[in-house]
């Protein structure tokens, strides 16, 4: 399954929701019903760096919370030495979202701790999400159990956005904080920003609360007065 979408930094999980994703709505059903419980599948997101995967699962997490359901987020690539640990220590969460599995690949304590996770996980009846930047079985894994495991569960591919999907998506987003973007001022931040979607949500983030705090329009000049002091 194919699917463009985005990512984005490790900022308040609250500013993610399933419905800002562009690009797969079976996808997007398919995690609300995880975040709701009403699906224990566990499922596994894999792409390139801009592709979604991390914005999917704060969106997911953000929603279960709502419902008072007992969640967990355990980005492997940050905590670096400590997956192990971690890992280990992870357990009883009704739904558990483990980001970037490729960072330990090859790291053959961390993916046994990830192994052992992954069966108390089902043992309990509770949910995990994976992502990864390739889909399990291109993943240089050094523990064949852990792989099998991985395997297991529903997979989905997920693609970068082109830079219509990204226009579509920051006037949407904006549109859903109370924002309006032209197609002037959208020109003009593609031509003077950098536009990966991490950059691109902070300074959405960075537009909104200057907007609120001044009283303004999105309009260019506003929009080059806010660069010039990003």
């Amino acid at each position: 399954m194919n699917t463009p979408q985005l990512p984005l930094a490790l900022r308040s999980q609250k500013a993610f929701r399933l419905d800002d994703f562009i690009g797969n709505a079976d996808l997007c059903a398919l995690l609300a019903a995880t975040a709701r419980g009403d699906s224990r599948d566990s499922l596994f997101l894999h792409g390139p760096t801009d592709s979604g995967k991390t914005h999917l699962l704060f969106a997911t997490l953000s929603l279960a919370r709502t419902g008072q359901r007992d969640v967990n987020y355990l980005p492997l690539r940050v905590l670096g030495r400590a997956a192990e640990d971690t890992l280990d220590a992870a357990d009883g969460h009704a739904l558990l979202c483990v980001d970037d599995v490729d960072a330990i690949a090859g790291h053959r304590a961390a993916e046994e701790a990830l192994f052992r996770l992954h069966n108390r996980v089902h043992d309990l009846g509770s949910t995990v999400l994976y992502s990864a930047n390739v889909a399990p079985q291109a993943l240089p894994l050094s523990l064949p159990d852990l792989r099998s495991r991985l395997q297991h569960g529903l997979r989905f591919s997920l693609m970068p956005l082109d830079d219509q999907g990204r226009r579509d998506w920051l006037r949407q987003a904006a549109s859903a904080r109370g924002m309006s973007m032209d197609d002037v001022v959208l020109d003009y931040l593609f031509r003077h920003y950098p536009r990966d979607l991490d950059s691109l949500q902070r300074l959405l983030d960075r537009l909104d609360r200057t907007s609120l705090a001044e009283q303004r329009r999105i309009t260019v000049p506003f929009v080059r007065g806010v660069l010039t002091n990003v």
